[in-house]
């Protein structure tokens, strides 16, 4: 999956890549070819001006006037001898010139930067000449800005694209992950209901009442598990629960499970009394889970803090260890299905444990700060 993406990633990038080189050239060319055009426009328009003040010819009146009309995009500016502006241009608005006495000298500049003057003779005894300056019209503008639009719509397609095709990969991860969920609590139903046979059996056999009872309790256990499973694609009922006795509980049962050389402390800031929306199983699920993360980071022995705040809005519960913590590398992959640091298990818990806070519970679970050697503190928000 991960390698596909990577490919469609990598296509979509070269096409894209692809796409702007040969727009870049292209517009290059067609801005070159229209440049050449304007110039040769405005020199026949500057040739047509010297012709229409030195001809009496009405017909070549006729023909330099048509000239002289026909530009209505270039703009320019006319100067004389010493490159002052005479006062006469074509194509450049006249408010602004009205409500800025300097618009006109700023133009010039511009258009100096832009092309080279074209010089027309007015008389060679004594030698008068003017000079046109012009700039670019607003169709060389917009060939010369295309490519940067054309790279926006291209980048746009495919960040549209890599979001659909992320979108499409995550709803196909819930499905999978929902449907063997559902298939391990089925799958688990049979053999549960054949173990409960058999400790009713054992309960009505003489000798057998410990063994029975503990079994009892571990099949109890498996139901559990199952009902959790089961829970995972549909929608949980959210129940009105006070959380310091649901963690409480969950405490207990861990700590009857670890070394006596762990010490565990469950604050709640004196109140008792603290009810959050939540899914019982599943909210236990995800409790075992860190605390169980947080024994295997001690290896036997350290301490373990469960610290419950009630705020106006939230609930937040850290579950701090004195472990040892976790490198700033992995503090981004920790969520990630598949990511363990452990010689055994699969990396489910902490990606498992997210999805039924952040999707069943609408809350938020996350790495609150981690420093090897010395701890993590996993944070816990559901709203109130």
């Amino acid at each position: 999956m991960f390698s596909q993406l990577l490919n469609w990633r990598t296509s979509l990038a070269a096409i894209g890549i692809a796409i702007v080189i040969v727009t870049v050239f292209y517009s290059d060319y067609l801005s070159k070819k229209i440049a050449s055009d304007e110039r040769r426009k405005v020199n026949v328009w500057a040739e047509s001006l010297k012709t229409r003040s030195t001809t009496t010819d009405q017909s070549a009146l006729n023909l330099t006037n048509i000239i002289t009309n026909e530009n209505v995009e270039i703009p320019i500016i006319e100067t004389d001898e010493k490159d002052r502006p005479t006062g006469n241009y074509l194509n450049i608005e006249p408010d602004k010139i009205k409500s800025d006495s300097h618009y006109l000298e700023k133009k010039l500049a511009e258009f100096q930067n832009e092309h080279e003057g074209i010089l027309v003779e007015i008389s060679k005894d004594p030698y008068l000449y003017n000079k046109y300056y012009y700039g670019d019209s607003q169709l060389l503008k917009e060939v010369r800005y295309y490519p940067i639009i054309q790279l926006f719509i291209v980048a746009l397609f495919i960040i549209i694209t890599l979001i659909t095709i992320s979108t499409r990969n995550k709803s196909t991860q819930n499905q999978v992950w929902a449907g063997m969920a559902k298939e391990t609590a089925h799958q688990l139903g049979t053999p549960i209901s054949s173990l409960e046979g058999w400790v009713e059996m054992l309960k009505d056999s003489e000798g057998n009442e410990k063994i029975a009872i503990e079994m009892s309790k571990d099949v109890e256990r498996l139901k559990l598990v199952s009902d959790r499973f089961g829970k995972i694609g549909s929608t949980p009922q959210l129940v009105a629960t006070n959380i310091v006795d649901q963690v409480e509980s969950m405490v207990n049962y861990i700590k009857r499970r670890s070394s006596e050389k762990v010490i565990f402390a469950i604050h709640s800031n004196d109140d008792r009394n603290i009810i959050g929306l939540i899914n019982a199983p599943l909210f236990d699920w995800v409790m075992e889970n860190l605390l169980k993360n947080a024994l295997d980071a001690m290896d036997g022995h350290g301490k373990i803090t469960v610290n419950i705040k009630n705020e106006t809005t939230q609930i937040k519960i850290d579950v701090s260890d004195t472990g040892k913590g976790i490198s700033k590398k992995n503090i981004q992959n920790v969520f990630k299905p598949g990511f363990t640091t452990k010689k055994r298990g699969w990396g489910l818990g902490l990606s498992l444990s997210k999805r039924i806070i952040e999707q069943y519970h609408k809350g938020d679970l996350y790495v609150k700060s981690s420093e090897p050697g010395k701890g993590t503190t996993f944070r816990i928000v559901l709203k109130r």
